[in-house]
């Protein structure tokens, strides 16, 4: 079988990283680029942070800048969980790979018009703004994706920026709403899912004794990352959110969840970015989104560490 063809969106933070990486070393896919939009933190570090992990998988391809800020509100970055350079934990050089001079937006319009129809899946992994400038440009490329599988949202575990809202979907929840409303096979990867995936000690030091490059970087990615979540949730490890998103087209036997109606709340200045999803389909709004709720833990640690130790 032909690998599955990814354009992998993303504003790297350490999560994003890791998953970047899984998809590298996954025969499976074909990430036709990295496409990097600002969120974790500004747009010149996660394009850069990109080019980290796509040059330190040495299995390059193309990274690519895209939106600098959300639709229609100022920037809000994260450096309070992802250190000042989005990549805080592993002394890594800076990239060598260059940036490609095309634009983020321009590059999924263009590869959705040329590929066949229904065989490019976008994968996001930070914010909606590339997606959602992309089919506000180009309307007639919706249709012509395969899928969409994103990390945002959550429900029954709240937020973590507010308390209704995750931060990816809470920093451009106009983007988020026109993503959600497209109409294409959605698959929603929610905190309520992502918490229960956790970088316990032994899952952190699983990587480091790999004895690679690749290795280090992660465990040192992991250490750093974890620190935020340990401390305010009181939980054994940090939740490893985005490689979930790639994890899940690899083996979706190791998540749960269901086809449900989701919308995203982007008037009320409470409860802004909230992923109002109807698990328990008390409305009679239509079902646009399979909502993950579970993740078996070991099983994707471990497919973590086969890929990973390939690299």
């Amino acid at each position: 079988m032909a690998p599955r063809k990814i354009i992998i969106d993303t504003d790297p933070g350490q999560d994003d990283a890791v998953a970047i990486l899984l998809a590298l070393a996954s025969p499976e896919l074909q990430v036709l680029s990295v496409t990097a939009v600002a969120g974790n933190v500004p747009l010149a570090r996660t394009e850069r942070n990109a080019r980290v992990a796509v040059e330190l998988s040495g299995r390059p391809v193309p990274v690519m800048a895209g939106c600098d800020r959300p639709l229609r509100r100022p920037l809000e970055t994260a450096e309070h969980v992802h250190g000042k350079t989005g990549l805080d934990g592993a002394d890594l050089p800076e990239p060598t790979l260059p940036l490609d001079p095309r634009h983020a937006v321009d590059f999924i319009i263009d590869t959705l018009h040329e590929e066949p129809a229904g065989t490019v899946t976008l994968c996001v992994l930070g914010p909606l703004t590339n997606v959602a400038t992309a089919f506000l440009r180009a309307p007639e490329v919706v249709d012509r994706v395969q899928e969409i599988v994103l990390m945002g949202g959550g429900f029954f575990e709240g937020g973590n920026i507010t308390p209704a809202a995750e931060f990816n979907i809470y920093v451009d929840p106009e983007a988020a709403d026109i993503v959600f409303r497209c109409g294409r096979p959605l698959t929603i990867v929610p905190l309520d899912c992502t918490h229960k995936a956790l970088t316990t000690r032994a899952r952190v030091e699983r990587f480091r004794a790999m004895g690679t490059r690749v290795g280090e970087a992660v465990a040192g990615w992991l250490d750093f990352f974890e620190r935020f979540d340990v401390q305010k949730y009181g939980s054994d490890g940090g939740p490893l959110h985005d490689p979930c998103v790639i994890a899940y087209l690899l083996r979706p036997e190791l998540f749960g969840g269901r086809l449900i109606n989701v919308e995203v709340e982007t008037t009320s200045e409470l409860t802004r970015g909230m992923t109002v999803a109807d698990w328990w389909r008390v409305t009679k709004r239509a079902p646009n989104a399979t909502f993950l709720r579970d993740v078996n833990a070991e099983g994707y640690f471990a497919l973590l560490a086969e890929r990973i130790g390939t690299l």
